[in-house]
Parts: C-alpha cells; structure tokens; sequence
C-alpha cells in the first residue's frame, strides 16, 4: 500500500509540476504538493553537450540539504520511463552524473534552448525533487547542402530579374552556431539574394542581373558557400552549373505548296505512297524536323495510312477500298523539337485507283466428316456454293481443287453450285485424313482467287491383318529357368484401328507329339508374353518350335500366324564324371605299379574325366589335392597325366596315395575327386605283370581304335552327303537358312570337351539372350565354303584318331621297352 500511494503521489506532483513549469508557476506546483502531504523542491543545473560519460552535473544532495547517509535507506533514485536514462544519481552521496554521451541535436531537435526535467524521490518521508539540466550547445555541426553539385537549365532569353530558389543548406546547431549566412562567387551575370523563411531557416535565391547569350557564353559555372556563426565559423560549399538553352524562333517550311498522288486501291501494306519533306533552319533539335498526322485529320485514316516520323513517308498501313472512298485528303504537321516546338502544316491529296478487288467467296453448305474406306467412286462428301460480288467478267467464277487427293468437284445443274465426290477408292492405312482445298477464280486482270479448306476423315475398316514385328522369331532361353516366370514375348500390330487393332495372342496346340513342349508354355492373351510352365533342361531338349497366332476385335476378325524357334543354352548343372580311374565296385579309385627303378618323367597313368556340359562348363582342369610326396609325382592339368618328377631311392615308401580333383570351369565351378594308389614294385615283378596287362589291353585298344576310326568315317560321310542335299535344297527354295551345330571336340589326350556355335552364313549376332540370325539368300559362294568346312572337318577327325592310334601305338612300345 506504501508504494502504491508513492507512485500515485509521484504520478499525480509530476503531472502538475509539469504544467506549472511549463507556466512558470513554481510556486503553485510547491503549493499542490505540500496540500497532497509530500516534500518538494526545484533545482537547476547547466552541462555542455558531448560530454563524457561519468561527468558530474552536480551534488543533488548537498544543494538539496540531503543526509549523504540517508540517501541509500530512503532509496534515493531518478523517477523515469526510459529504457536507456540520459542521467543516474548515486545513492552513496547523493551526486548526479551523465550516463552516457549527449547529443544535444538528438535530444532537442530545432529548438533554441534545451532542458532536460528530471523527478528525483526519495521515500519515508516520501519527498520529490525537481532537477532541471539545461544542455548548452556547441558549434560541433558545420552547414552542408543536399547535392556537392547542381544543374540549372536557363534559356537566353530569359529578362533580368528572374529569381532562382536555391536548395538551402542545413546545420543542426542553434542559437549563433547555426547558419547565418550565405556567398556567391563572383559572376557579372547573377547574384544572390538570401530569404528568411522563419522556422524553415535561410533560403538562397539565385537572379539573373545581366541578359544571357548562349552563343557567348553556353555555361556559367557558380559556387555559393553557407556559413555559421561559429568562431572561428563552419562552412560547406555547393557548386552550381548554369547551362544556356538556346531559342526555338524558326519553323519548319515544306518544299512543295500541294502534294497530290496516286494510289491503287489494294495496295499491299507497307506500300509508300508518298513522302514529304520540310527543312527547319535552327541547329540541334530546334532544326530536327518531326512529321504526324494533325490533330484535324480523321481517326480512321489512322487505320488505312501511317507516317514515318523521321523521314515523312507516308505508307498503307491498311486495306484500300476503292468502293468505300475514291479520294484521301489528310493533313501533314511538321514540327521541330524546340521548346516550345513551332509547327506547319500542309494537305496531302491521295486519289484511289479502282481494280478487280473483290475476291468470289467460297461456301460449304452441306459436308459429310467422315466417310468410310470402302466407299465407292462417286460418293458425295460436301455441298459448295461460290459467289463473287464483281460484275461482268471480274464475276465469273471458275472452281477446282488442288493438290493431288482422290476428290474432284462436280458441277451441278445450279449455277455456282458443285457436289465435292471421291474420285477413287480410299485406304485409311495409306492416309486417315485429307484437308482438301477449294480454290474459285474470277476473271479479272489481274484474276482473283480465294481458298476454302474442307478436313475428311476416312473412317476403319478391318481390311489388314496382324503383322508381327518378326517372322520367324528365334529365342534363346537358358536352361534352369524359373517355372511360371516369363522367357520371351512376341509383338504384333495392326494397320486398323480401335477394335479392328485390338490384338490377342493364342498358341496353337494340335496335339502333335513333336509340338509336346507346347503344353508347358502359356501366352498373355494381351501382350503376347509367353510363359514357361516348367524348368528347361539342355541335356534332354535343345531346341525346339511353335506357331503363335495374333487376331485382332473386328468384324469379321482377321489373324496371322508365326513361327517361333527357341534354343536352349547350356548352364553349369552336370559335375565331371571320373572315367579312369573306375573300380569295379563303382569307386573312382585306381592302383597302378611302377617298376622302382624308373627314371623322372615316367608316365604313371593318367586319369580321364567327362562333364555332359559344353563351352566354358564342359572344360576340365586337373590338380592335386593330396600327395604322399610332393617331390616324387606331377599332374598335367589340362590332360590328367601323371608322371615322375625324379627317380625313386631306397628310402621312400613303397606305396603313395594321390587325391586328384577334377572341376570345370563354369561360372560357378562343379568337381570330382579320384585316388590313385602308385604302388613301387620290383623291376621283374613289374614286367610279369605289365606283359599280361599290356598284351590284353593293345589288343583291345587296337580293336576299339580302328572301330572307332570306321564309325567316324561313316558318320562324317553320312553328315556331309546330307549336308550338300540341304544346301541345294535352300538353294533352290531361296529360304533362310536357321541351323545349329553342336561341334564336339576331342583332344589328343582323351578328355572329351564340348561346345556348341549357332552358325547362318558368316555372321553371329547376339542381342541380350537373343540370337538374330540375318535374312539373306544363301550364295553359291557360301555352299561352296560349307562344304569346304565339312571336308575339312572330317579330315581332322581321322587325323585325331589316327595321333590317338599312334600314341596307343607308342606308350605300348615303351611299355615293352
């Protein structure tokens, strides 16, 4: 409750102290406050502006007759809403100081005198004191004007005593500090005159004393400078340029008193008509001559003619119509660029000249959009009317149509009227839309024409059927595919549109055992994906073929047919089969003896394998996975062989184990293992045992060699035989010729290793998983090379077998040595 009433005493004394200060009335406020039961007294002090901070304005306290000691308890404190007070006083010992530095232009903008009131409290007893701070002004502000520099335009002949205001300079100090006065340089043509405008300060004023010449002198230049009253005073300085314009006093003049021309009506746009020339004798833009239309021509002339400027052409700016106005009279206005501008005008006089200008005009009166593609010659497609508003032989209208279409007009029996009919059989395929122009000509000189455009659609009809975008089509899908995933589709389209190019798939099963494989395939009705209903296996189906049909929505509905060929390529699914070294009981282990005494190279055995893959899949390599002793045994690995690396001593075992691993090389690689036990006997044991092997075994190598030998033969005789009859029968038949040969490869060691190459004439082309086998005739040249490869073919084949014989031959003889 104390502080509240505090702030309400204090609120309601500075309300009043401030009216009777402002009145002067001191006393009354002292009056008012002693009636409200509060102390109060007045002090005043004076500070110069831009003092430090800290500086002190004066000992509020002692001139007040403050306790220093009191001061603190009766919370001695500036009453103020300011966020940043210029003022504080310290509670210590009662000493007012500045807070921060003062502005006096800031505080006390455009006022002469400058007091700052400040209400000091203090409370039980509650007592307000008044401080009144007068800041004293210095001359820290020099006069500057608006612009460093000026430009004033005057024209020579302005009269002596035209007055100029002159943009006055400004200074923020008061009192003496503050402007005071202006000077103008020394000039024989002006001179200056300062007018007191009260609040608003000193304003220069800049009058012509001496007439201007512009041709003696085009520019004056002028400094006035604005002083304060400072001492020493400030000043700031504005350069002024006085630019001489020069007089407009001459105007243009035409060179000729009437222009009169001759227009044809029609006249194309941009044509000129006529131009006009007026030359002006002043210089610069005084004597720049500018042509218009004047303001007393008629605004739709504006339509049909227009005026260049610059060089006073007249032009057609619009149509020209010898019907609607046989003569134009318009009024030309040259004028110079002075200011004020002068002006002259003169009268053009256009007469039209009448030609053949109205064009016959083309009406369809009755039209057809569409027709069907079936429609007969003859049929009607439009009714055209033509008219032309001529007369005589300007209205004679002669009507056809151009560019090559099958349409032709046909006269009726009503003048100026023709039946628009087909003049052949339509193809939408060929063209679904004509835009048919219609051109009518009159007779006159010169002739005039004009164009009418009629658009016929040509409406379907199923008269194409499906075609598919390749026939035959030839897939390759790799063996191993996913069962219900899709392997290939087939596209076909339709020339037709809508319903009639609405195409659906369907494969044709006849129940034929060769077209089994059919029943694992499905087709997407819409989009002719084919669907494999079951894994593929190369090594029981390579190849094998189908018919797919496309029909399409029209009525009656028309289908085509086409043949697929799928060939299926070979993954790495099969591990190598070990072949020797084969036990009775069905394990891939072998024993072999070898004398002791047999030198390094020895050939020990060899082991043989086969892989019913083919390529990369069906190539083996050979290495040793375990080995008894590593100094005594190497394996070729590419043909299995075993041989001795050194000969044997007395101190190694009688019997070594060699684990062989057998792997193709497929991207994921498969592989068998074989043992092999090498048994070290004695060298007459080794020859008792080795002669009953070795007489037993050439005869029957030598048997299996030469039976071997003569079904190659018969076979490769056979294949080429068949071959030359199938290449003079696609000779003959000038088909295409889709073959795939599976070439086995034997090498000189015994390990069987496949491949297999899609061959057609010379090239091969490969497309993601797809083979695309060129279309071309087969050549005389080509059958001739074919059958050159076969013949070299089979001589490969019996000279394999015949090394293969020589070194069954050769092993048998060291053996016996």
């Amino acid at each position: 409750m104390e502080t509240a009433l505090v702030n309400f005493v204090l609120m309601m004394g500075q309300r009043g102290c401030d009216r009777t200060w402002m009145k002067g009335r001191s006393v009354v406020c002292l009056i008012a406050m002693l009636l409200c039961g509060v102390a109060s007294a007045q002090l005043r002090y004076s500070i110069s502006e831009e003092v430090e901070e800290g500086t002190v304005v004066g000992n509020v306290a002692k001139d007040l007759g403050l306790e220093k000691s009191t001061l603190k308890g009766r919370k001695y404190r500036i009453v103020t809403s300011a966020i940043d007070p210029l003022f504080n006083v310290d509670q210590n010992d009662g000493i007012l100081y500045a807070r921060r530095k003062i502005d006096r232009e800031e505080v006390c903008e455009r006022s002469s005198t400058c007091t700052i009131n400040l209400k000091t409290v203090l409370e039980n007893p509650l007592e307000v004191h008044y401080v009144a701070i007068e800041v004293v002004d210095l001359n820290d502000h020099s006069p500057t004007f608006p612009e460093k520099e000026t430009t004033l335009e005057i024209f020579e002949s302005v009269l002596p005593g035209v007055r100029i205001p002159l943009q006055p300079a400004r200074d923020p100090d008061s009192g003496p500090f503050s402007l005071q006065q202006y000077k103008l340089s020394s000039n024989d043509h002006f001179r200056l005159e300062v007018k007191d405008s009260g609040d608003d300060g000193k304003i220069p004023v800049l009058i012509v004393q001496k007439s201007l010449d512009r041709e003696t002198a085009g520019s004056h230049t002028l400094k006035l400078t604005a002083m304060d009253g400072g001492k020493p005073p400030k000043s700031g300085t504005m350069n002024i340029l006085v630019s001489v314009l020069d007089v407009n006093d001459n105007g243009p003049i035409f060179s000729k008193d009437v222009y009169t021309v001759m227009l044809h009506e029609n006249a194309p746009v941009d044509t000129t008509v006529i131009q006009v020339n007026a030359t002006d004798l002043d210089d610069g833009p005084n004597g720049d001559v500018v042509y218009s239309f004047s303001n007393g021509v008629n605004r739709k002339f504006f339509k049909l003619f227009d005026i260049n400027q610059k060089t006073g052409e007249i032009i057609v700016k619009g149509l020209i119509d010898y019907e609607e106005r046989d003569r134009y009279e318009i009024e030309i206005q040259a004028s110079d660029k002075g200011l004020p501008p002068m002006a002259t005008q003169k009268s053009v006089i256009i007469k039209i000249v009448d030609v053949n200008d109205d064009a016959p005009d083309i009406e369809v009166t009755s039209f057809s959009s569409s027709i069907p593609e079936d429609s007969r010659p003859g049929t009607t497609v439009a009714l055209i009317s033509v008219n032309d508003l001529d007369s005589g032989v300007n209205g004679k209208v002669i009507c056809s149509v151009i560019d090559d279409v099958p349409f032709v007009l046909s006269p009726s029996l009503q003048d100026k009227m023709y039946s628009l009919v087909t003049k052949t059989t339509l193809d939408r395929e060929k063209q679904s839309q004509y835009i048919i122009t219609v051109v009518a000509k009159d007779g006159g000189q010169p002739s005039l024409s004009s164009e009418n455009t009629i658009s016929v659609t040509v409406s379907d009809v199923n008269d194409n059927r499906p075609e598919f975008s390749l026939s035959p089509y030839t897939f390759y899908v790799t063996e191993g595919n996913s069962p219900g995933a899709s392997v290939f589709s087939v596209k076909a389209s339709d020339r037709d549109e809508n319903d009639n190019a609405r195409i659906s798939y369907h494969i044709i099963r006849d129940g034929n055992e060769d077209n089994k494989v059919t029943s694992f395939l499905n087709i997407n009705t819409d989009n002719g994906e084919i669907l494999a209903l079951k894994s593929f296996d190369f090594e029981t189906l390579k190849t094998f073929q189908f018919q797919v049909v496309a029909s399409d929505s029209g009525t009656p509905s028309l289908s085509n047919n086409v043949t697929v060929n799928v060939f299926i390529l070979d993954q790495n699914d099969n591990a190598p089969v070990i072949l020797y070294p084969l036990s009775s009981n069905g394990s891939t282990k072998g024993v072999e003896e070898i004398p002791r005494n047999v030198n390094a190279g020895h050939l020990v055995t060899k082991v043989r394998a086969y892989d019913a893959d083919i390529g990369y899949n069906g190539w083996l390599l050979f290495s040793l996975q375990e080995v008894t002793d590593h100094s005594l045994f190497a394996l070729d690995r590419y043909t299995g062989q075993i041989r001795t690396l050194r000969s044997f001593t007395e101190t190694d075992d009688d019997e070594h184990k060699l684990l062989i691993l057998v792997k193709d090389n497929g991207n994921f690689s498969l592989s068998a293992t074989a043992t092999v036990i090498v048994k070290l006997v004695e060298p007459k044991e080794a020859f008792a045992a080795s002669d009953v092997k070795s007489a037993a075994k050439v005869t029957d190598e030598d048997s299996n060699v030469i039976f071997y030998l003569m079904i190659t033969l018969g076979a490769v005789s056979v294949l080429f035989l068949v071959s030359i009859i199938v290449l003079i029968a696609m000779q003959c038949s000038k088909s295409t010729d889709y073959t795939s040969k599976y070439l086995p490869e034997t090498n000189y060691d015994g390990t069987l290793c496949h491949s297999i190459q899609y061959r057609s004439g010379e090239k091969r082309y490969i497309h993601a998983n797809t083979l695309v086998l060129p279309d071309r005739r087969c050549t005389s040249e080509e059958v001739r090379k074919t059958i050159l490869f076969l013949g070299s073919y089979a001589i490969i084949l019996i000279r394999n077998k015949k090394l293969i014989l020589q070194n069954n031959l050769l092993n048998r003889n060291r053996q016996e040595a």
